[in-house]
């Protein structure tokens, strides 16, 4: 007998106590953020890392990372906030942000700390990347209980094993769960490389820029709310761009690793030290 597990948002709302509220998008963030800098903690100490480095870097993501994520949406949606109220384009908490934005922010934010340190920025990044899975993982679900990043409508008769039932009574593709199961795989894979062996810098940041591109080109193409230019799909286009930039990444970093073997594989030769009388040869 088929069955079908329809999902359908309690709201955006933990709770709500006189003029103070807590929403779930919010929540998961903080929660994504705890448990991502646990993680990237130990995994930096795994990386012969002070452990007081990931505490240090996570206000300069934070700071680096959010203001660009929504940036970077409202700029591309540009529509709905250009007739006010302005404090709109400040709302975090009423959702609409870019991973992408995020990813540039937070880029630059870590060159800048890697910079001002003297670390690996390379090094760090390979310590952060499975925490920003596992966090996407968990943030696609505040896009459930805002009722946002689904997908196109489904037929009456879909038998789709796993439905998204909106307000209005329609169901659609769950979009975000498949980007949210997708990233906890990414995840999965990412902990496991991690814990293998001392990847060259840079391997696992290239193994996520892969990874998570090529999941969200996939998904992109099933929603109906996208940013858009003109008649393309933003995070498309951008996830092929990282895709081969994640796949230059791989690449160099295994060169660097072979380059810096290859150094070490060449014998020193000693001093020798002659004891001549006006030529060379062995004098007694």
């Amino acid at each position: 007998m088929f069955t079908t597990l329809v999902l359908q948002s309690p709201g955006p709302l933990v709770f709500s106590w006189g003029p103070l509220s807590l929403r779930w998008y919010g929540l998961l963030i903080g929660l994504s953020t705890v448990l991502g800098l646990v993680l990237a903690r130990h995994l930096a100490e795994r990386r012969g890392l002070s452990p007081d480095v990931m505490p240090n870097l996570l206000p300069w993501l934070v700071v680096g990372s959010l203001p660009l994520a929504r940036l970077y949406y409202v700029a591309f949606e540009w529509e709905r906030y250009r007739h006010g109220p302005w404090w709109k384009v400040l709302a975090l908490w009423q959702g609409g942000m870019a991973i992408h934005g995020a990813l540039l922010g937070g880029s630059i934010a870590l060159y800048l700390f890697a910079r001002q340190q003297r670390l690996n920025f390379w090094l760090l990044a390979d310590c952060i990347v499975p925490s920003l899975s596992l966090g996407q993982g968990i943030g696609r679900w505040g896009n459930f209980f805002n009722n946002e990043a689904y997908g196109e409508v489904l037929p009456p008769d879909s038998r789709l094993w796993v439905q998204l039932q909106l307000p209005d009574g329609s169901r659609v593709h769950p979009t975000f769960l498949y980007e949210s199961l997708w990233n906890f795989s990414l995840f999965g894979i990412l902990l496991f490389l991690s814990y293998r062996g001392r990847l060259p810098p840079g391997t696992l940041l290239g193994f996520y820029l892969v990874g998570y591109s090529l999941g969200r080109f996939w998904i992109e193409g099933l929603r109906t709310d996208s940013l858009m230019l003109g008649s393309l799909r933003v995070a498309q286009a951008v996830s092929l761009v990282l895709i081969a930039v994640g796949l230059a990444l791989i690449g160099t970093a295994q060169k660097r690793a072979s380059r810096q073997e290859e150094g070490r594989a060449i014998p020193t030769q000693p001093l020798e030290k002659e004891i001549s009388n006006g030529g060379s040869g062995d004098h007694r």
